[in-house]
């Protein structure tokens, strides 16, 4: 005998059997990437240079529009925001040195620069090089100043006076040569890294350009005496030694012509002088070539 389904069962199973099939959902297609557009060259431009390129002295000029990065020899160069630069050739420069801008269109203008050597004041010597063994109280000194100078060095002050025409810091006769080197029997010793003015003890010194006053040693270092290093901007600094007395302290900033302390033996000096060195970054350079004045 067949049997019966229930009747609800059978209205189930009719409403089940006209549900249509679910349809699928379409895989999602991702959109093709958007190419970025492409940067438009820069019109071509030159490296702008004044001056010329010396052991010892130093190159102004303007970088090319849009350019992001200034190199010399490979080593990064700052420059102002309306292009303005300088570049300074150490005392042993190498005769020739790359100076590179990188421009935001992925472009790079370059120049390469012969620099002409320095003419330096050899003096073969027919004796030994000897040097003094330094006492334990100077080497205890001695630490904790180079750690002064090179923290004073590593400032990065903001100032233009390295865009002004130098002046001479005291007017007086030049009693030592930068970069003139005496030779012991073959031996190189220390070259003289400023110049020497040889004004009486008292004679007061002046910003030879604007700047910040980055270190001011009111306490006599060993061998520099009271010392003074003023930054100008861009990596160049001056510094000035053996000096009697300093009327600036730290921070302080200074313009061309001011006042800045008194000509004085102080350190490790044979009679009163003001030697004057100058620095561009790691390069050292011969104060006279940026001085625009005759030499005293």
């Amino acid at each position: 005998m067949r049997r019966r389904l229930p009747v609800a069962l059978l209205l189930l199973t009719g409403m089940a059997s006209c549900v249509a099939p679910s349809a699928q959902t379409p895989p999602v297609v991702p959109a093709p990437p958007v190419a970025a557009p492409e940067k438009a060259p820069l019109p071509e431009a030159p490296l702008v240079l004044r001056g010329e390129a010396r052991q010892g002295s130093a190159l102004y000029g303007t970088v090319p529009p849009g350019t992001v990065a200034l190199r010399l020899g490979g080593q990064p160069v700052p420059f102002a925001p309306d292009g303005a630069f300088m570049v300074a050739f150490d005392r042993d420069s190498p005769t020739t040195l790359r100076l590179e801008a990188d421009r935001s269109d992925g472009s790079t203008v370059a120049r390469d620069l012969a620099v002409a050597p320095g003419n330096w004041r050899i003096e073969q010597v027919n004796a030994s090089l000897t040097a003094g063994i330094p006492t334990a109280e100077f080497q205890a000194r001695r630490a904790g100043e180079l750690a002064r100078i090179e923290a004073a060095r590593a400032t990065s002050a903001v100032s233009d006076g390295w865009r002004q025409s130098f002046i001479w810091p005291v007017r007086a006769r030049i009693s030592g040569l930068f970069g003139s080197q005496r030779i012991y029997r073959g031996t190189p010793g220390s070259y003289h890294s400023g110049v020497d003015i040889a004004a009486p003890a008292g004679a007061t010194f002046v910003a030879p350009a604007g700047g910040v006053v980055v270190l001011a040693a009111q306490e006599p270092f060993t061998l520099e005496g009271r010392l003074l290093i003023i930054d100008h901007g861009m990596g160049l600094s001056s510094a000035f030694l053996h000096c009697a007395r300093l009327d600036v302290k730290e921070g302080d900033v200074v313009h061309q012509g001011q006042v800045l302390g008194t000509v004085g033996a102080t350190g490790r000096a044979t009679g009163p002088h003001l030697h004057w060195g100058m620095k561009w970054t790691a390069a050292r350079i011969d104060p006279v070539a940026l001085v625009s004045q005759p030499t005293p």
